[in-house]
């Protein structure tokens, strides 16, 4: 059930100070999250995904940091709190993230029950024999058996290891959950299984996520609101539904050409010719005109705002002007 804004970023920036130059990789991203709400982000690599991801966590690693804009989860402003403060009120509690590659995430020397412990007895301060009970909830909540617990990353398939990131994201019951590229390196079978799960576990505890993808697929079976990300910056945002159905930005329309369609008259595939810009120089106007067919003289002049095109639906399209 979908209740008032938990997350608010407005203008978010995290910029990267490399050697070669600045590279942009958030630019001015605003969006808000609901309780219970599953807000699904996708875009090429490079778009900015991760790095949105990462800010909201205050792990932005070096040499990248936020240099603009606000992060607010409960009245609290995320960009203006230090190390200590985010690990003691905000990760694990607030937001966690269900990170990508669930083998490089699991210790391969500590068994599985050793290392939710860790998150319940440092983070949450629980007794080991309270964290014990709460690691077998957890398993069982996320379709694994107990046993699992004393057994080693080595020893799981690619969607046991999952099972075991996200019942840890869970641990201490966060508000939000991101998770990164869940499906990433699983078959489809065990993909439509973690998507299920993740789908239940959401309307179970209302839950909100923010499911980070390349595959649009997964956005369509799991999100309710869709943000389409491109050279750091937002390019349509608004309900699944309509985005998939009534796409407004050409960088949108063209993503959803090149998806296979298992309805309908089969035609040959698309593809958006051209590389991601360059965040260290980034194209003047729309970052997307120099891929873009309908580009024309203003869309490389001027960067244009998002304009509304629908009932919570935005567009940073020139073509767009006026129609809301």
């Amino acid at each position: 059930m979908l209740s008032g804004k938990l997350l608010e970023v407005e203008d978010l920036k995290t910029y990267f100070y490399t050697l070669r130059g600045i590279v942009r990789a958030v630019d001015g991203v605003s969006f808000s999250l609901r309780k219970g709400e599953i807000l699904g982000i996708a875009g090429e690599s490079g778009s900015g995904k991760s790095t949105l991801a990462w800010s909201i966590l205050g792990l932005v690693p070096p040499p990248g940091r936020i240099v603009g804009g606000s992060i607010m989860i409960d009245g609290m402003d995320l960009t203006k709190m230090g190390e200590a403060e985010l690990r003691k009120r905000v990760r694990w509690k607030k937001v966690s993230m269900v990170f990508q590659g669930a083998m490089n995430v699991l210790t391969p020397v500590y068994t599985v029950g050793r290392q939710i412990e860790e998150v319940l007895t440092i983070h949450g301060r629980m007794s080991r024999s309270d964290a014990r009970a709460r690691i077998y909830e957890l398993l069982e909540s996320v379709g694994l058996h107990r046993s699992i617990a004393d057994r080693y990353p080595h020893e799981l398939s690619g969607g046991q290891k999952q099972r075991v990131v996200i019942a840890m994201a869970l641990s201490l019951e966060p508000d939000i959950v991101i998770a990164d590229e869940p499906t990433t390196a699983l078959d489809v079978v065990v993909q439509a299984q973690i998507l299920n799960l993740l789908k239940k576990l959401a309307w179970e505890k209302n839950l909100s996520i923010i499911l980070i993808t390349h595959d649009l697929s997964v956005i369509a079976e799991l999100a309710e609101t869709v943000m389409i990300m491109y050279g750091g910056k937002i390019a349509e945002y608004g309900p699944s539904d309509r985005v998939f159905s009534q796409p407004k930005h050409p960088y949108t329309q063209a993503l959803l050409r090149a998806i296979p369609r298992l309805r309908g008259p089969i035609d040959r595939l698309a593809y958006i010719p051209g590389t991601p810009p360059d965040l260290r120089n980034p194209p003047t106007g729309c970052r997307f005109h120099p891929r873009c067919p309908k580009a024309f003289d203003r869309c490389a002049r001027e960067e244009p705002p998002l304009f509304r095109v629908g009932e919570n639906h935005l567009s940073a399209c020139w073509l767009n002007e006026g129609e809301g």
